[in-house]
C-alpha cells in the first residue's frame, strides 16, 4: 500500500487547492443529498400520509418547518416539493461540476506522470538501457500507466463515496443510535469477511502485470522477427505460444470477475438477511414508529450500495496496486541513473569543430560494477581533429563500447576522456553529443516522409540543405526517382527502401546536422559492394571537413583512414597508419587481412 500513498502524495502536490475544493464539494453534495432525505417526513405529513404521531420523538428539521405551517392552506405541499426539487437539482448540478473537476485532476495528474516518466527515461544513463527490454518501457508507459490512472480515478471515487457514507451515517446515528450501531457492527463483520476478496484481487493484479509485460515483450519480438518466422516455417510454433498466453490472460481476467461477482453476492445475501433482522428488531424489540423506520430504511437503502461500492472499489484498487509498485520501482531506479536535465538550457555550447582532438588516458570500463572482466581495459588513444580514425576488431572486441565512452554515453570507471585537452564530464558530455552525427549498423527511420526524417535531426534545415546532404550521401538520385520525392512515406523503419538506401538516408540525416564528429558504427557491414562504395565515396568527400570515426568489421572500408586502431578483448593491440599496420604480417591487422584474403 505504501506505493499507493506515494502517488496520493504526488496527487496532492500536483492538484493542490483543486483537490481540497473537490473534497469539500463532495462533502457539500453529500449534505445536500442528506437534506433531501430529511425532507421526506415533512412531505409525508403534508401529503396526509403520516399523522401527527409520526413526528413523535423527532426534532427539527424533521418537524414541519414553521414557514411551511404558516403558508395558506394548499400551499405547503407545493412549497415543500419545490424545496425538495431545488435541493436535488442543486445536488445534481454540484455533482456534475465535481465530476468534471475530478476528471480534470485525474487527466492532468496522468499527463504529469507520463511526462515525468518519459523525461526520466531520456535523462537516464545509456548503460541503464542496455539492461532493459524496450518492450518493458512501452509496457510501463502504456499498460501500467493506464492502471495507475484507473487507480487514481478509483481513489477519487472512493473518497467521494466515503464522504457520502460518513454523512449518511451521521444522519442515521442522529435518528437512531441503537439501530445504526447494530447495522454498523454487521457491516464491520462483513468487511472483515470481504478482506479475502481484496487479497485475491491483489494476487490477480500481480499476475496481470506479469502477463501484460510478457504479452507486449513477446509481440514486440515476434513482429520484429516476422521475416525469420515465416522464412523458417515457424508460424505454428509461434501461434501456439500466442494462443497459450492469450488463454492465461483470459483466465486471469475471468478470475478477477469471479472474485468481484462472489463479493457482490456475499454483500447482497448479507443485505437481505440484515434488512429482515433490522426490520424485526426495530418493530418487535425497539418499537420504532413505522414512519421513522421507513426513513431509516430509506437511508440504509442508499448506504448499502455505497458499502458494496467501497468494497468493490477496494478490490479493483488492490488489483491495481502492483502497477503502482512497478511504476514506483522504475521511477526509483531511474532516479539513481540520471545524467542530465532535458528541460535545462545548456550553459556550455558544444564545439563547432574539434580543434585538437579526443584523448583517452588509461580508460577502464565495465558494464557491471561486480563484473570480473572489463569491457575496456587501459585504453590510451588520441583521435586527431579533422581526420578519419578507423576502429577495427572482431565482434565483442569493445569497438562500440569505446565509442560510447568517447562521446560520454558511458562513464569510465578509471581514467578520463579529454576533448581538446578538457575533461569530458557533466554538461560537457551532453554538449558534445549535440554536435555528433551517428550512423549505426541498423539504420533507424521513422514511419514518416523522407523530409520528416531529415527534419528530425535538423528542424530548421531548408529543402536546399536537405538535397545538399542527400548529394553528399549519394542518395539524391534514387529519391528524385520516387513519385513523391522528399514527401515519400518510408513505412515502418523505412521498410519501403533497400538496406543501402536506408543507410544513405541516415548518413544524409547525420551530415545535415553539420556535426563536429561523424561516427559510423558498422554502417556498411550489411551492404553490398556497390552501396558500400557509394558510402565510401561520400566519406572521402567529407574527409578533412570533420572528425570521422569509423567502426568497421570489414577492412575494405578503412583503407583511406588516417589512423587505424585494432582492438582485441577490450584492449588496443595496434594503432597506426593502414599501410604500416597492414605490412606487419605478424600483427593483428596483418593477420586479419590474411584471413580475409584466404576466405
Amino acid at each position: 500500500m505504501k506505493e499507493l500513498f506515494i502517488y496520493v502524495r504526488k496527487l496532492r502536490q500536483f492538484a493542490g487547492l483543486k483537490l481540497y475544493v473537490s473534497m469539500v464539494g463532495m462533502l457539500a453534495a453529500s449534505l445536500l443529498e442528506g437534506a433531501g432525505v430529511v425532507l421526506l417526513l415533512p412531505l409525508l405529513t403534508l401529503a396526509g400520509l403520516a399523522g401527527p404521531a409520526a413526528t413523535d420523538g423527532f426534532t427539527l428539521p424533521l418537524h414541519m418547518p414553521a414557514p411551511l405551517r404558516e403558508l395558506p392552506d394548499g400551499m405547503g405541499l407545493p412549497a415543500a416539493l419545490a424545496i425538495f426539487a431545488a435541493i436535488l437539482i442543486g445536488q445534481a448540478g454540484l455533482q456534475r461540476r465535481l465530476s468534471i473537476l475530478s476528471e480534470q485532476i485525474e487527466q492532468g495528474f496522468i499527463r504529469k506522470l507520463r511526462q515525468d516518466l518519459y523525461r526520466a527515461m531520456l535523462q537516464a544513463d545509456w548503460s541503464f538501457f542496455l539492461k532493459q527490454r524496450r518492450s518493458d518501457f512501452i509496457h510501463y508507459l502504456t499498460g501500467e500507466l493506464s492502471r495507475v490512472s484507473y487507480g487514481v480515478y478509483l481513489f477519487l471515487q472512493q473518497s467521494m463515496t466515503l464522504l457520502f457514507t460518513l454523512v449518511q451515517l451521521g444522519l442515521a446515528l442522529w435518528l437512531s443510535v441503537e439501530l445504526t450501531v447494530g447495522v454498523l457492527c454487521c457491516g464491520v463483520l462483513l468487511a472483515l469477511f470481504a478482506r479475502r476478496y481484496t487479497r485475491k484481487s491483489r494476487r490477480i493484479g500481480e499476475a496481470t502485470t506479469s502477463l501484460m509485460q510478457l504479452y507486449l515483450a513477446g509481440l514486440t519480438d515476434h513482429l520484429g522477427g516476422m521475416k525469420e518466422i515465416k522464412s523458417s516455417g515457424l508460424e505454428r510454433q509461434h501461434y501456439g505460444w500466442f494462443r497459450e498466453l492469450c488463454s492465461r490472460m483470459e483466465r486471469n481476467m475471468v478470475d478477477f470477475s469471479t472474485v468481484q461477482a462472489s463479493s457482490r453476492f456475499a454483500y447482497k445475501a448479507a443485505s437481505a438477511l440484515l434488512i429482515v433482522l433490522f426490520a424485526y428488531a426495530a418493530l418487535a424489540l425497539l418499537h420504532v414508529q413505522a414512519e421513522k423506520l421507513a426513513l431509516i430504511l430509506v437511508i440504509f437503502s442508499r448506504l448499502w450500495p455505497k458499502f458494496q461500492s467501497l468494497q468493490s472499489g477496494a478490490e479493483q484498487l488492490a488489483q491495481s496496486l502492483p502497477a503502482f509498485k512497478a511504476l514506483a520501482d522504475l521511477q526509483s531506479e531511474l532516479a539513481g541513473v540520471q545524467s542530465m536535465d532535458v528541460e535545462k538550457e545548456l550553459i556550455e555550447a558544444g564545439p563547432a569543430a574539434l580543434k585538437l582532438g579526443i584523448e583517452c588516458k588509461g580508460v577502464y570500463y565495465r558494464y557491471e560494477a561486480d563484473a570480473s572482466a572489463y569491457a575496456l581495459e587501459d585504453i590510451r588513444l588520441f583521435i586527431p581533429a579533422a581526420g578519419t580514425t578507423a576502429i577495427v576488431g572482431q565482434s565483442g572486441a569493445g569497438k562500440s563500447t569505446l565509442v560510447d565512452v568517447l562521446v560520454g554515453l558511458a562513464v569510465p570507471e578509471h581514467g578520463e576522456v579529454l576533448i581538446d585537452r578538457k575533461p569530458l564530464t557533466g554538461e560537457g558530455a551532453l554538449a558534445l553529443r549535440r554536435t555528433v552525427g551517428y550512423v549505426s549498423q541498423d539504420p533507424f527511420l521513422f514511419h514518416a516522409s523522407i523530409r520528416d526524417n531529415l527534419s528530425a535531426a535538423a528542424p530548421g534545415a531548408s529543402e536546399e540543405e536537405m538535397w545538399e546532404a542527400l548529394r553528399f550521401a549519394a542518395a539524391d538520385h534514387f529519391i528524385r526517382d520516387l513519385a513523391d520525392g522528399l514527401d515519400t512515406v518510408l513505412g515502418d523503419r523505412g521498410a519501403r527502401l533497400s538496406g543501402g538506401e536506408r543507410q544513405r538516408i541516415v548518413l544524409a540525416r547525420a551530415i545535415l546536422r553539420r556535426p563536429a564528429i561523424l561516427i559510423l558504427d558498422e554502417a556498411t557491414s550489411a551492404l553490398d559492394g556497390e552501396n558500400e562504395a557509394l558510402i565510401q565515396e561520400a566519406l572521402e568527400r567529407l574527409h578533412g571537413k570533420m572528425t570521422i570515426i569509423v567502426i568497421a568489421h570489414r577492412l575494405s572500408t578503412i583503407r583511406g583512414a588516417d589512423q587505424v586502431v585494432v582492438m582485441e578483448n577490450g584492449r588496443i593491440v595496434q594503432q597506426g597508419g593502414f599501410r604500416e599496420l597492414a605490412g606487419d604480417v605478424r600483427g593483428a591487422l596483418g593477420m586479419m587481412l590474411s584471413r580475409t584474403e584466404a576466405g
